[in-house]
This record gives structure tokens, sequence and C-alpha cells, in this order.
């Protein structure tokens, strides 16, 4: 029982044999995929597959890099769809001060407003950050994100940084880098966090784990992560297995 918090099977990188992808993450004993979209097209493809499989949900949320692009239909948009029943989530959203296409005011106030936005439909939210660890926190402390609390997607920061998070109801997931040799981060955080307030996630196509890197990453490969956490941890990968998706049903709201 493996539970993939974080997938974009909605990229174009899918679009020719997704279902092969879903048949072999079935095989590897992944039981529930959260398909994320972050605009209009990855939004309405999360949504289909949502509807295809029982087992996939959807979250629903504007990227930081596009915060530019995002109208006020976008944000009523994403507002409707939370109504339905196989959206879990909304985002992922949160600041990108890598990628240098939306200022990063722009993407304060699209955050800002999301953030709002899930407090008044009551949905945990998924939290993108790149470079911008200490604006993320002090806006998710400002705006009482802890209301509907969530998941810090990909989680790079500091042990500090993680029981900062974690004080405001948020889960910390991690994805293919837990499994690089010179990922000390994530390493010494997947240690010392206790596995109550884990997740774990792909991000494919993207972040490929040991030994895959370099290849399209899919959800098969997400007991990589479950393997390489069990190993910090001294735990027994069914453990990690089972407490992790536990986690992701009870922040998810999924029976």
């Amino acid at each position: 029982m493996l539970f993939d918090t974080h997938a974009h099977l909605n990229a174009t990188q899918f679009n020719e044999d997704v279902e092969q992808v879903i048949e072999r993450a079935r095989a590897e004993g992944v039981s529930h995929i959260v398909v994320v979209g972050f605009d209009r097209p990855t939004i309405e493809r999360a949504m289909e597959l949502a509807d295809q499989y029982s087992f996939i949900y959807a979250a629903v949320g504007w990227h930081p890099v596009d915060a530019i692009h995002m109208t006020d239909d976008d944000l009523m948009m994403i507002e409707q769809l939370a109504a339905h029943p196989k959206v879990v989530a909304l985002g992922e959203m949160g600041l990108d001060y890598y990628w240098d296409q939306s200022p990063k005011e722009v993407q304060k106030e699209v955050f800002r407003k999301q953030i709002r936005l899930a407090k008044k439909v009551k949905l945990p939210i998924i939290i993108h950050n790149r470079d911008a660890t200490a604006d993320i926190v002090h806006i998710l402390r400002e705006e009482q994100a802890a209301e509907v609390g969530g998941v810090m997607h990909c989680f790079t920061g500091s042990v500090e940084v993680a029981h900062q998070c974690i004080d405001m109801n948020f889960y910390i997931s991690f994805g293919g880098p837990v499994t690089f040799k010179n990922a000390k981060k994530p390493k010494e955080v997947a240690k010392e966090i206790p596995l109550d307030r884990l997740l774990i996630e792909t991000d494919c196509p993207y972040l490929t784990p040991h030994p895959f890197r370099g290849k399209r990453n899919e959800p098969s490969y997400v007991k990589y992560v479950a393997e390489a956490i069990a190993e910090l941890k001294g735990v027994s990968f069914d453990e990690v297995a089972q407490k992790t998706s536990d986690n992701a049903k009870r922040l998810f709201g999924i029976i």
C-alpha cells in the first residue's frame, strides 16, 4: 500500500502511455495517486484522470511561476472545482524565486488568494517552494494556513523549518531527492521528523529517484522513496508504506 501524494500524470510526457504507467503503479503496490494541476490545461487533465480512475484524486491550483497569468476567472474555476468529490486539495501553490517569470509581489498575492480560498472551501493546500522558504513560512503564518494545513511538497529545507511547518499543521513530503547520495538535508529531515508527519511522492515525470536518475519518473518509483526513508529511520518498508498512506488519507479526507 503506497500513496503517491504528488504526481503529474497530466504532463505531456505521459500522453502516449499513461494507461500502462498507471498499470505499472498498481502492480508495484500503489493504491492511491494525487494528480496535481497547476494551470488550466493541467487542471482539466487532472480532473479527467480523477473521473476515469477510482484510486486517482486531483489537486487544483495555480503555480507561482505562472502567477502573472492567473485571472479572477481562473480563481473562480478553482473554487468551483473544489466542490468536486475527487478534488482533495488546492495546489500546487506557493513561491518560486528560481524561475524569474512572475514578479515576487504578484506571486505573493496569488499565493495569499489561494490560501484564503482553501480556508473558504475547507481543503488542505500543497506548497511549492523554490528558494523562498522565509517568505513562504511568513505568509503561511500571516494567513493562518494552519486552519487547513497541507503538504510541504518535495521538501528540501532544514530540520528547523520542517518543525516550523509541522507546527502549522503541515506534513513533510519527500520525493526522489531523498534517495540521492549527496542529498544531506532531506536525509537529515527524514531521520528526524516523526513518521506520522511524513508523506511520500514522485513529482513525476520529474525528480526521478536513484537508481533511475535521468529517466522519466513515474508513480511506480515511489517505492524507492519509501525504501530510502525506511533505511534512514531504521524501520520496515511496510511500516513506512502503511504510515505514509494513513497520513495521506487523513490529510486528504479519503476513507
